[in-house]
């Protein structure tokens, strides 16, 4: 049975979540041993409630009891839907069939069709418009268009009697956090990797709308007090702090120092090569970052990518399979250009034994990325001399443009 928790967030707004540990791989894709979280709110007001969001389709019937622990199923007036991807409304339909689909759902202009699409049900309907306010029961809502986060149809909502601004997917991360606020530092700690890890993976081919949405938050000069989103924790003691990760990661912001290496090696003989790239960033004081992709592990890439887009510069081992990259290499570039594509000095090591052929498709694969001075060095199988040579001094010239 999952950890299910009912909390009042702030005077008739509760928070409802569920921990989803079951879930393998988020989107079928990302590999998430450390779970996720999917939060929904209810407002208690005196014309209703007002849910908003819901949770994935496994939890329905959890997800009603739940609803009942804090408000009569007759009396739900509104159910927001911030956001229609599954993982969110896909207990819609049970919230709907519990209700007599009385409540009027309430969304982005796109939610509409993508609902009925995804369930062939025919909610009440009502479209929002950007910055749209209605009062219900005297709580002043406040609808707020926040496309691309990660879909079209992507809104937030800011209940201003309470300066809560909830988010849906936005501010969100990948984790179970043992408390349900931000309140002890030490989990804010332990939580902020997978909020990292989640922006990327999931979020990250429009991280240019990351930044664009914040600041259009902060244009709006709201007071936004507690940060309530979809999945992970509720920022009530320091909002601010998970808005400013948000952005610094929509901005592929550095970590100082910091430098992302990740190889394939069949049989070991890569790895020479990769040490000599350690040890010679390490002597200059870089601290390195290592996934590997071997006989006896393999890196996550959604872990690869979060440890990308802070990293100063990217290191990347290719061995050469069937005249091409890696294949689990050749994924995880294509992955880097999709999600990451951010201005930062890359170097490759390409080993190969009769064929070189795929240095040419690395370099394809980073022709119309936003990497910058793409450095490519092939060795002949275990490196010789002159190999070392020429590795450090792919080193030196990654070092040189870190530093510019």
């Amino acid at each position: 049975m999952p950890r299910v928790c009912v909390d009042k967030v702030v005077e008739d707004l509760y928070i409802l979540r569920v921990d989803d540990d079951e879930t393998r791989y988020f989107e079928a894709l990302w590999s998430i041993p450390e779970g996720i979280t999917y939060n929904s709110y209810v407002l208690l007001t005196s014309e209703g409630a007002v849910v908003f969001d819901a949770w994935k389709h496994t939890y329905a019937d959890l997800y009603v009891e739940a609803l009942r622990r804090v408000a009569d199923l007759r009396d739900v007036r509104y159910i927001v839907t911030h956001h229609t991807e599954p993982d969110h409304s896909g207990s819609l339909p049970k919230l709907l069939e519990v209700t007599g689909n009385v409540p009027t759902v309430l969304g982005h202009p796109i939610a509409k069709q993508l609902i009925s699409a995804f369930y062939g049900v025919e909610p009440r309907f009502r479209a929002v418009k950007d910055l749209e306010e209605i009062v219900v029961g005297g709580k002043k809502l406040r609808f707020i268009y926040i496309p691309w986060l990660h879909w079209p149809d992507t809104i937030a909502t800011y209940i201003a009697d309470y300066g809560v601004l909830l988010t849906c997917d936005a501010f969100g991360g990948f984790g179970l956090p043992k408390t349900l606020y931000d309140d002890d530092e030490a989990v804010v700690e332990w939580y902020k990797p997978f909020v990292r890890k989640y922006v990327v993976d999931v979020v990250g081919h429009y991280r240019e709308y990351i930044v664009k949405n914040i600041e259009k938050i902060r244009s709006l000069n709201i007071d936004v007090k507690i940060v309530a989103p979809a999945h992970g924790l509720v920022w009530r003691r320091n909002p601010k702090e998970v808005i400013d990760l948000y952005y610094d990661i929509g901005s592929a912001k550095p970590s100082e120092g910091k430098v992302l290496v990740v190889y394939s090696s069949m049989y070991g003989i890569q790895e020479k090569s990769m040490s000599i790239v350690v040890e010679g960033l390490r002597a200059r004081g870089f601290k390195t970052v290592i996934h590997r992709f071997t006989d006896r592990e393999h890196a996550s890439l959604g872990d690869v990518l979060a440890d990308a887009i802070d990293a100063e510069a990217i290191v990347i081992g290719i061995s050469t399979y069937d005249a091409a990259p890696f294949a689990l290499v050749e994924l995880m570039i294509k992955l880097l250009v999709e999600k990451v594509n951010a201005e930062k000095p890359v170097l490759i090591i390409n080993t190969f034994g009769w064929s070189k052929l795929s240095e040419d498709t690395t370099k394809n694969l980073f022709s119309s990325s936003r990497f910058r001075g793409v450095d490519i060095v092939s060795v002949r199988g275990a490196p010789q001399r002159s190999d070392v040579e020429r590795i450090k001094q792919g080193v030196e010239k990654l070092v040189n443009s870190i530093r510019k």
